[in-house]
């Protein structure tokens, strides 16, 4: 276990290293409206997974008091560098969160879901970390069965690719339910109504 969590970790340290300055994140507006919408100034909120902090930043402009996590250095190097007033940490590939247990109100995970080799342990750490009634909410790719028909699964399932699970409503919200939240809903955005590229999950913690 340790070399494969070397091993992505290397992968990503060197994806962010390569990446350019000047991000160009899909759905950008659409994902930042669906976030801010569920947040209130003081609302203590973590960013899994921030990647260049975007997200990270807006929150803080909204008044939320906010904490960013990443398992890449290269990542946190470059989030530092653009908002060094704000608090990202490094937590460890596949570990538990380096953060206290029911600590935030809202928990935000924006295409990271996908990427996550153990989904269980991971959502056990996000659930963990949410306070009782308190918001997750995250994005990720959706794979209908027409967009499947229409291109084919090797599209979406690139050997080389770090998309390790393709999600559709069903499957996303049954994932959130075996975890314990409830009030889980699930929306796709982005395209026309059967090849919708985007789901939307918000769901609390019981």
């Amino acid at each position: 276990m340790h070399v494969y969590v070397q091993v992505i970790k290397d992968y990503y340290e060197e994806l962010w290293e390569r990446l350019p300055e000047q991000l160009a994140l899909p759905d950008l507006e659409r994902r930042l409206a669906f976030l801010l919408a569920e947040v209130s100034p003081g609302d203590r909120v973590l960013d899994v997974g921030f990647g260049d902090g975007t997200f990270t930043a807006e929150l803080a402009r909204v008044g939320a008091r906010v904490v960013g996590v990443e398992v890449a250095e290269a990542a946190l190097k470059r989030a530092h560098a653009a908002h060094p007033e704000l608090d990202f940490r490094l937590g460890p590939v596949g570990g538990p969160l380096p953060l206290g247990d029911g600590a935030f109100d809202v928990v935000w995970a924006s295409e990271v879901i996908e990427h996550v080799a153990d989904t269980a342990r991971w959502l056990s750490e996000v659930r963990r970390v949410t306070s009782p009634g308190g918001r997750l909410l995250l994005t990720t790719p959706n794979h209908p069965r027409s967009l499947l028909l229409l291109r084919g699964l090797e599209r979406y399932s690139n050997p080389l690719s770090d998309h390790l699970h393709l999600y559709t409503r069903r499957s996303l919200r049954g994932l959130l339910g075996e975890f314990g939240f409830e009030a889980v809903t699930v929306r796709t955005a982005g395209g026309p109504p059967l090849f919708r590229r985007l789901l939307l999950a918000r769901a609390v913690r019981g």
